[in-house]
């Protein structure tokens, strides 16, 4: 699937916005090939959603 990061916060977690839908969480674990530090808000991602027990996630997350 592919996204927007919309936002990123100081513990290296964020939300990116999808094409359809809701927004969805991830977390610097979940990154593929990028560092946390080296996304910007506005940076077009590729990822894969997961259902977690807080609801769906981003999992293995790469600029696109």
């Amino acid at each position: 699937m592919q996204g927007t990061i919309k936002k990123l916060t100081d513990k290296n977690f964020g939300f990116i916005a999808q094409e359809s839908g809701d927004d969805l969480f991830f977390h610097a674990n979940n990154l593929d090939g990028v560092s946390f530090e080296e996304l910007r808000e506005g940076d077009a991602v590729m990822f894969e959603v997961e259902e977690t027990p807080k609801g769906k996630a981003a999992v293995n997350v790469k600029k696109a």
